[in-house]
């Protein structure tokens, strides 16, 4: 079998899976984005973000990918002065700590090995030490599967007074994420994650105190002009006008489901894949105490590396997972099970990676993943 884009089972941390109303609402003509209708598109997605995030606020949509969230945020309120102290334990903290250090004066991380959980106590250290206004964190780290626990670190940044930036690209729709218990000033979503639309948009909410702390920063991702714009129901720039249609219809999907029944069900799929990955004898690569709901990820058997299994499932199975970043490279593979994900998904998968570990004799138990994944289904 040969892969095919069209039938796939498409199991990648990001871009998701999208459901075929969300692809015809991107099939939609041509339109004027300063017309009656855009504007009123961007009226409804207004009105349905905060299904998403889960909470009402200041919350915006912008033409690029969640790196350019981060951007716009970081560009936008990390302070001229003072420190700013990034998080980091995986790749995406990392590059939260490359953007950070383009637009703030002084810069300190705290670094995690990849795949183990936040380092609390430096945290904590670096708040006490005075100085920092900014804290910088992912929440869903999805180059090695690991959810950070930012409630943790959340009272001792709201005593510092520092603000709490979040990059919750991959956890938006996916994990619970408790915006105002947490005290976080600002949240980055990507479109193309939990909430199963196209690559290419990055979602914003904004606290109030992060709202008067906004200055200056990126010309096209001065989030204080997009705010502007936002209140006639327009945009500053010429938007991705087909991935606001799409996002659109991904949020009515979303908001027919319901937020609760979204993550219910992502927590589901994952227990049930590290339930069938360990009757698989496979490994999880984080510290199981802290593995993602979103994705799971998993180390190689010894002696078999990316040929064997991640390009096995793609080139004779017709199923796509993805491999791992940075100096995991050929060390991992990891499992999205986000968006619209389900049960099926689960089932050919690890039927799939049964029956490859099988051909290589390392097959524990015949049968026994998809059994864990059966037992956990509705």
């Amino acid at each position: 079998m040969s892969f095919d884009p069209e039938t796939t089972t498409f199991l990648i941390a990001g871009p998701v899976r999208i459901h075929p109303r969300v692809l015809r609402a991107m099939s939609t003509p041509s339109l004027n984005h300063r017309g009656d209708y855009f504007h009123g598109v961007v009226q409804e997605i207004r009105e349905l973000l905060p299904v998403a995030f889960g909470t009402k606020g200041h919350q915006l949509v912008l033409s690029g990918s969640g790196t350019a969230g981060l951007e716009a945020v970081y560009s936008s309120l990390l302070p001229r002065d003072g420190r700013a102290l990034v998080v980091t334990n995986g790749n995406f903290g990392d590059r939260s700590d490359a953007i950070v250090r383009r637009f703030a004066p002084e810069v300190t991380t705290v670094r995690a090995p990849w795949g183990q959980g936040l380092p609390v106590e430096a945290v904590r250290a670096e708040l006490e030490r005075g100085g920092v206004r900014a804290v910088c964190v992912v929440h869903n780290e999805t180059s090695v599967g690991l959810v950070n626990d930012l409630a943790a670190i959340a009272p001792a940044v709201r005593s510092s007074g520092a603000l709490f930036l979040v990059d919750g690209i991959s956890a938006v729709a996916g994990i619970p994420l408790p915006i105002e218990s947490w005290g976080i000033d600002a949240v980055v979503a990507g479109s193309q994650k939990g909430l199963a639309a196209p690559a290419g948009l990055a979602l914003v909410h904004l606290s109030d105190r992060a709202v008067a702390a906004l200055h200056p920063g990126s010309y096209y991702l001065d989030l204080a002009a997009h705010l502007r714009s936002l209140e006639k129901n327009d945009t500053p720039w010429t938007p991705a006008v087909p991935l606001f249609l799409a996002l659109a219809e991904a949020l009515r999907l979303l908001k027919e489901e319901g937020l609760e029944r979204r993550l219910a069900r992502t927590h589901r799929l994952a227990e049930a894949s590290r339930a069938a990955a360990g009757a698989l004898g496979l490994a999880l690569f984080p510290d199981p105490r802290y593995a993602s709901d979103t994705v799971t990820a998993l180390r190689n058997p010894d002696g078999l590396g990316d040929p064997q299994v991640r390009k096995t499932l793609e080139k004779e199975y017709n199923i796509l997972v993805q491999g791992g970043q940075g100096e995991l490279v050929g060390k991992i593979f990891r499992l999205g099970h986000m968006g619209i994900a389900d049960w099926p998904d689960l089932l050919v998968t690890f039927a799939a990676l049964e029956r490859i570990l099988g051909q290589h004799g390392r097959l524990p138990r015949p049968g026994a993943a998809l059994a864990e994944v059966v037992a956990r289904m509705p």
